[in-house]
């Protein structure tokens, strides 16, 4: 039997590209949202059966159960690697334009989607050797980026989830991983513009993004744990930087590449 794997948030962009990248790669793949937007399956994977697909809703934890149960049934009980891939956003000055119901939806999607996610898919992992939990993270979690405040604010969770698991789980023979793009052309993205989107491009496509997710969900591990895997060079840079500049560069270079703002050096 294939490996499989399981990516929540994958009716679409990101997801879906990675979706059908491990399809194409022979791995079993449940693609599952809360959007029920699978006809591309019937197109993409014709005949194949290499993409089995349902409902999620990742705020709630037991659409998590149900999801995972669903697409054990067709992977003979055993699940390979789970991609927390399911995120949204909004953008704009935090005061302005955000709202308690909007920052409340952000953690809801972003921060508990991923706990429960990760909470549900254990003990399919824990009994499958070697396996995998893959989040998405953002470069928006190197600093806090002004315009995208509350978004940034949940991918630093992520990688403080991430981070935490790594250790944890390790024992268990999980090794779990965050993937970081910068800003990638999906629906997310679409009439979202900011400082930071205007200065440093969407370069990004969503194909880039899950060939990263794959090359991740396929690493061997090596004998030095690489917990965080930035997508683009610019992440690379942006990644990099933030681990060797004084906490007042990274701030005044982070400030020129996303917002017009006067800032003090």
């Amino acid at each position: 039997m294939s490996r499989s794997v399981f990516i929540s948030g994958a009716a679409r962009g990101i997801g879906r590209s990675t979706a059908l990248t491990l399809a194409r790669r022979g791995w079993t793949v449940g693609a599952y949202d809360l959007v029920d937007d699978f006809a591309w399956v019937a197109a993409e994977d014709p005949g194949r059966g290499g993409i089995h697909h349902g409902h999620l809703d990742v705020t709630d934890p037991e659409s998590w159960s149900a999801a995972l149960e669903d697409f054990a049934s067709h992977t003979g009980g055993r699940i390979d690697a789970v991609v927390n891939n399911a995120g949204i956003l909004y953008a704009g000055p935090f005061a302005e334009e955000g709202s308690f119901e909007r920052d409340a939806a952000l953690v809801d999607v972003n921060v508990k989607g991923v706990l429960n996610g990760s909470r549900a898919a254990y003990p399919y992992l824990k009994r499958t050797p070697g396996a995998r939990l893959v989040n998405i993270a953002s470069a928006a979690a190197i600093y806090g980026t002004p315009d995208m405040a509350v978004y940034s604010t949940t991918k630093f969770a992520v990688r403080g989830l991430t981070e935490a698991l790594n250790l944890e789980w390790e024992q268990d023979d999980i090794t779990v991983s965050a993937v970081w793009p910068l800003y990638a052309k999906t629906g997310m993205l679409d009439g979202v513009s900011t400082s930071g989107t205007k200065r440093m491009g969407v370069r990004l496509t969503a194909d880039d993004v899950a060939e990263a997710v794959a090359d991740v969900v396929e690493r061997e591990r090596g004998r030095v744990a690489k917990v965080h895997h930035p997508v683009g060079l610019q992440t690379k840079i942006m990644y990099a930087a933030s681990h060797f500049s004084p906490a007042w560069l990274i701030r005044f270079v982070n400030a020129k590449f996303t917002t017009d703002r006067p800032v003090r050096p």
